[in-house]
């Protein structure tokens, strides 16, 4: 029986992106290597639990949802089943690092591969998803695929060159944000509020700031000054992190996950 999408590995991000794809369809079959892992995930996103070989040899799209280290062996036991279909199978591989050349490589053909970095807020629809597709995939087949996903968050084309270093800034980005409004809440604690209070004062103030900066002609500088008003609180913290280099330790920050999906690439 023919199926839309596969999902092969349900960890975090296979099954956010799983979730964002059930918003649009249950024609979605997925498999782990826990299998109930897939048939809890099936269970509440009201799609069926399936097997590696089901969805290699009925499913148009196959995402990978394995680590990088992984990918080898998981495409070398589907590889025969593959190369037997009489449907073309379009391969969407979310493996940091590893370039459409390489999943072809493992695949053992020149298959058509869409290539994803997302971020974790797909889980709640507020991800970036970048993109770029392999010269055999089509526009339309591109097209079905951002329309299903279009309840992840936000899809960004960009060439495969720039890949690791997109990948790099909104893929590991989370988790830098997560230590800063960490920082920020705690913060408020040292200052007197409750642990509750800080941490929602902080998430809403990272969120308000962010939509405001997205939305706004100004640049960050300018938007920074204006909350600064001479003489006031606002710019002795902001002098306080200069002094500190937080700019230069963000830098340092991505330039290091940067060099790893470059390293991680070089592995395979």
């Amino acid at each position: 029986m023919r199926h839309l999408f596969g999902f092969i590995g349900a960890g975090n991000m296979g099954g956010a992106l799983a979730k964002a794809a059930s918003q649009s369809t249950k024609d979605i079959l997925i498999a782990d290597h826990f299998t109930q892992k897939a048939e809890a995930l099936a269970e509440r996103l009201g799609v069926n639990a399936s097997e590696n070989a089901e969805i290699a040899e009925s499913c148009d799209y196959i995402f990978l949802g394995v680590k990088p280290q992984m990918m080898a062996d998981m495409l070398e036991g589907i590889k025969d089943i593959l190369k037997d279909r009489e449907r073309e199978v379009i391969l969407v591989t979310m493996a940091a690092g590893l370039s459409i050349a390489t999943i072809r490589a493992y695949a053992g053909a020149d298959y058509k591969v869409i290539r994803i970095m997302p971020n974790t807020p797909v889980e709640v629809g507020e991800g970036e998803i970048l993109y770029t597709k392999s010269e055999n995939t089509s526009d339309e087949e591109l097209n079905l695929f951002l329309e299903t996903m279009k309840h992840a968050g936000e899809l960004t084309p960009i060439s495969e060159e720039l890949m690791n270093a997109g990948c790099s800034l909104s893929g590991c980005g989370p988790a830098f944000v997560y230590l800063f409004i960490k920082a920020l809440a705690q913060g408020g604690v040292d200052c007197g509020l409750d642990e509750e209070t800080a941490l929602k004062l902080a998430c809403q103030t990272v969120r308000g700031s962010a939509v405001m900066l997205s939305s706004s002609p100004l640049s960050p500088d300018t938007l920074i000054q204006n909350v600064c008003s001479k003489g006031g609180s606002t710019i002795e913290g902001v002098k306080s992190l200069n002094e500190d280099r937080l700019e230069k330790i963000v830098r340092k920050a991505l330039k290091a996950s940067f060099e790893r999906n470059i390293e991680l690439g070089k592995l395979s």
